[in-house]
């Protein structure tokens, strides 16, 4: 591993208040009320840390939105970013170039079975879209099965299938999108007792589901292999199989959206190996490239690929494959291979996150569960341990939310930037993130989660 030492943060106050108001004049932001935002101005960042123009410096435990699986400002990245903008800094998709060639077939190597035939995009919810619009024109079907649980990206069709509550501005009810439970034993929907009831009773829940939407006009169900911003659910075991048999016996094809939980971020190339299942298509996007220039894409079965054999594929990016995105993506594959990033993570997983994280529910009663494996973990915070009751209702915001805010201020207080949504707290850093780095995380968090357990009760 090569060791995180971060520049020093500057301070140039004046600086930073100069960006902040270009930013406040100009820039329209995402998923904001844009009269109720404070964007923090980021003056640097490397390795795990970033700093504003104040001089105070944050260990990353949102690594981003979960896309700096190599951290900030990894020079040899940087220096593959900078080789391919002097030799060919754009091109046309229709042709063939070498990054773009190099980054597909490094990809097709670490997906799982026959998936070699990568569709790139430029990022996660283009990803899902076309994966979708493939499934679609494959099975000559038109509805699509989705978790509640999940967020599959911005756009018509991703927007659509996503289940969590930035869906329902944009819910057209139109879309040929049919919900289901998908399993999760701390809040089970189906009263389950055991990961094994669990199990069977979600399993159950779909092909009732199925049933009653009629199997013969569903073209794909698709599934975060673990839910990421939805709450790091891992699967229980033979789930995903279950689900795979499903699919196969009704001629479904079976979609894995791993835009989050791809290239390390469990311990694994991808979090189907922890679960031996291969899906038909599976999306990523993120980790391909640490997110330093957008990429995405569809790695694509063997089956489905043929039926674009001669039939053209009715659907392309102006910028897809763009050769700095993937010389980024060949420089990070070739990092998370040199530096062991991937049994990095796989280890701080087992060995200091997993085992910390579980220390501070032991010692926070606003600790309802942990769960994760790698670099990617959940905190359920919860108001009283007995009834499981969150810390704050579903979808709070404004004074309902206070609890979470007052966490996420005591959190970045002790030096922690943290990935909080609704009534959790991930702790998502950098999959080569250093044990040193992890315990920081730790400390800060148990400072936080303290400021959390005065509206326990």
């Amino acid at each position: 591993m090569t060791p995180h030492a971060p520049r020093a943060p500057y301070a140039d106050p004046a600086a930073g208040a100069a960006v902040k108001a270009a930013d406040r004049a100009h820039v329209f932001h995402s998923w904001s009320a844009q009269g109720l935002i404070d964007p923090l101005a980021v003056a640097g960042a490397e390795g795990a840390y970033f700093w504003d123009y104040d001089g105070n410096r944050y260990l990353d435990f949102t690594s981003g939105l979960v896309f700096t699986n190599i951290g900030y400002q990894h020079p040899t990245v940087i220096a593959a970013i900078q080789e391919q903008a002097g030799r060919l800094a754009t091109f046309a998709p229709a042709f063939a170039v070498e990054a773009r060639s190099e980054a597909a077939r490094l990809i097709a190597e670490r997906t799982p079975g026959d998936l070699d035939k990568i569709f790139f995009t430029n990022g996660g919810a283009e990803a899902v879209e076309n994966a979708v619009r493939m499934a679609r024109l494959h099975t000559g079907r038109a509805k699509v099965l989705s978790a509640y649980r999940s967020y599959h990206g911005g756009t018509s069709t991703a927007i659509n299938l996503t289940g969590d509550p930035r869906r329902w501005a944009s819910d057209s009810g139109s879309a040929g999108v049919v919900r289901f439970w998908a399993p999760f034993l701390y809040r089970s929907p189906f009263h389950a007792a055991t990961e094994e009831e669990e199990c069977a009773r979600a399993l159950q829940h779909l092909e009732d589901t199925l049933a009653f939407e009629g199997p013969a006009t569903i073209a794909a169900i698709i599934l975060e292999t673990v839910p990421g911003t939805a709450g790091i659910m891992p699967p229980p075991p033979g789930y995903l199989a279950g689900v795979r048999e499903i699919c196969d016996r009704y001629g479904i094809v079976f979609v894995l959206d791993e835009v989050m939980a791809g290239f390390g971020r469990t311990g694994a190339w991808f979090a189907a190996d922890h679960f031996d299942v291969v899906p038909d298509l599976l999306t990523f996007a993120k980790g391909v490239n640490s997110g330093y220039v957008p990429l995405g894409g569809v790695a694509i079965s063997a089956e489905i690929a043929a039926t674009f054999e001669t039939r053209p594929y009715p659907g392309g990016l102006t910028y897809s494959g763009h050769p700095l995105a993937c010389a980024a993506a060949v420089a990070t594959i070739g990092v998370m291979e040199d530096e062991k990033v991937v049994e990095n993570a796989a280890r701080i997983g087992e060995q200091v996150l997993g085992p910390g994280l579980r220390d501070l529910a032991e010692r926070h009663p606003s600790v309802g569960e942990v769960r994760g494996l790698g670099a990617f973990w959940a905190l359920e915070l919860v108001r009283d341990r007995e009834t499981r009751e969150p810390l704050v209702p579903y979808n709070a915001s404004g004074e309902a939310n206070a609890p979470m805010a007052a966490f996420g201020a005591a959190a970045k207080k002790k030096g922690l930037w943290p990935f909080v949504n609704m009534n959790r707290t991930h702790a998502v850093p950098a999959c080569n993130v250093t044990e040193a780095e992890a315990a920081e995380g730790l400390a800060a968090l148990d400072a936080a989660l303290s400021v959390a357990d005065e509206h326990t009760v």
